[in-house]
């Protein structure tokens, strides 16, 4: 569903007593967003007193309990919905025909298709037919296609071919059509363009634009709720009904990408704030980003092993922080959230995937920064000791005042003053030397001539 951020505005009943056409446009992927949309949408246009509802298609699939969703709106609603797949160049594949199979009247533009409606088992195999195929059955034929080739012993594969077999099947039957081909295109994978589509009775007719649609439509009996309804429908105005903010906020950050972005945001903003405690903007931006991301993560199709393959990921290359291990664990890391991130979303459903360029744009930034983390530990390793027993042993100073044997004085080390003690008497601006440390008191020595200083 295609949805775009306008200014908000407030939605007022609209009540009028002219007859008129409602429109629902489904553009896009078909997914929570869009079947709260469409269903909310039918509800409001069946309460406006529309006369029909005309669902314009044009998606490429989606989740199956997203589809099942609009089918139920569709089979419940109080007014004929006109399937329609439009304009031209648009699609209603996978779930999008099990869509048009559920209204009461199909019809398509020119240069539209449908069709390759089977179901991807989202944990793993998708049941396919076999190399030769089998061609779509006649118009007004009762023969049924054979059987595909299944692999032996895929019980789970097969109760969802068969689940969705059964499901187009009997939405072709309610409507009056052709069930054959239905289930080819369920079993098979067939497609159709719009005119082979009105040729084998797998729509009703072909419209160039919505005001044909309505008026092939006009006269036309339909079954709605168990009914007959006559569409009288012909020169009625049409009145969209465009997604309300909470579809398109939905439509936003269900967005595989979004979802992906938020989620990352949200953990590297706490992780900032845990090292930088105080600063509060990093924490609560990453907290809210985090709690949008796992929302939208909770509607998506997720794999969790790539989820568990992030968080692994992200957990090395802040061991990799504390614990350097010249890289070991950092490239583990690297090559754990890479992985995670490409499997997070099951892809072989339609528009549900993270953007590639993205995963490569965040695994690069992270390779950057773990070079350079490496290069600070390198340099810390080499770098020489500026505090500490072992350092405080090599410095050398002066007296800033006159100490008598066994008595103790000040005396400035490196522009640092410090409590010192020595055992003979030394008058002030005597060079001396640390002997040992005892917490924040020095044992310091009188410097022999030629001892140069080392601090």
């Amino acid at each position: 569903m295609t949805l775009a951020w306008v200014s908000p505005t407030v939605e007022a009943p609209v009540v009028s007593s002219a007859p008129f056409v409602a429109r629902i446009e489904l553009n896009g992927p078909i997914g929570p967003a869009a079947a709260e949309y469409v269903q909310g949408a039918i509800r409001r246009a069946s309460d406006d007193g529309a006369k029909a509802i005309v669902l314009q298609l044009d998606t490429p699939g989606g989740l199956i309990e997203s589809m099942r969703g609009i089918v139920a709106a569709i089979l419940a609603a109080k007014v004929p919905v006109l399937g329609y797949v439009a304009p031209a160049g648009a699609r209603a594949a996978s779930a999008g025909t099990y869509i048009l199979y559920a209204c009461p009247l199909a019809a398509m533009a020119p240069a539209t298709h449908l069709g390759a409606a089977t179901p991807v088992d989202l944990g793993g195999g998708t049941p396919m037919p076999s190399p030769l195929g089998h061609a779509a059955p006649a118009s007004g034929s009762t023969n049924r296609p054979a059987p595909s080739v299944v692999p032996a012993g895929d019980a789970e594969a097969n109760k969802v071919l068969n689940d969705a077999i059964a499901t187009i099947r009997s939405l072709a039957q309610m409507h009056g059509r052709n069930a054959a081909w239905a289930e080819e295109s369920v079993r098979g994978a067939a497609t159709l363009t719009a005119s082979e589509a009105a040729a084998q009775h797998v729509i009703d007719f072909v419209a160039a634009d919505p005001q044909a649609l309505l008026a092939q439509a006009d006269g036309r009996v339909v079954r709605v709720n168990d009914a007959t309804v006559t569409l009288a429908v012909r020169d009625l105005p049409i009145r969209d009904y465009p997604p309300n903010w909470r579809a398109r906020f939905l439509g936003v950050i269900t967005n595989p990408t979004i979802a992906y972005v938020l989620l990352l945001a949200g953990v590297y903003g706490l992780i900032i704030e845990a090292f930088h405690p105080g600063s509060f903007f990093p924490g609560v931006t990453g907290g809210i980003c985090l709690l949008i991301g796992l929302y939208a993560l909770q509607l998506l199709p997720v794999s969790y092993a790539g989820l568990i393959l992030m968080a692994l990921g992200v957990a090395l290359l802040m061991a990799e922080a504390f614990m350097p291990t010249a890289g070991v664990l950092g490239i583990g890391g690297v090559i754990a959230f890479v992985l995670g991130s490409i499997m997070l979303f099951r892809t072989d459903v339609p528009g549900y995937t993270v953007n590639l360029g993205v995963i490569a744009g965040i695994a690069c930034c992270a390779v950057v920064i773990l070079g350079l983390l490496l290069r600070l530990v390198m340099r810390a390793r080499r770098a020489r000791a500026f505090n500490g027993n072992e350092q405080m042993l090599q410095s050398t100073g002066e007296l800033l005042d006159a100490i008598a044997a066994g008595g103790q004085g000040w005396a400035r080390f490196g522009g640092e003053r410090w409590r010192v003690q020595c055992e003979a008497a030394l008058p002030a601006g005597a060079p001396v030397r640390v002997v040992s440390r005892h917490g924040l008191l020095l044992q310091v020595a009188a410097m022999r001539m030629g001892q140069g200083e080392s601090s």
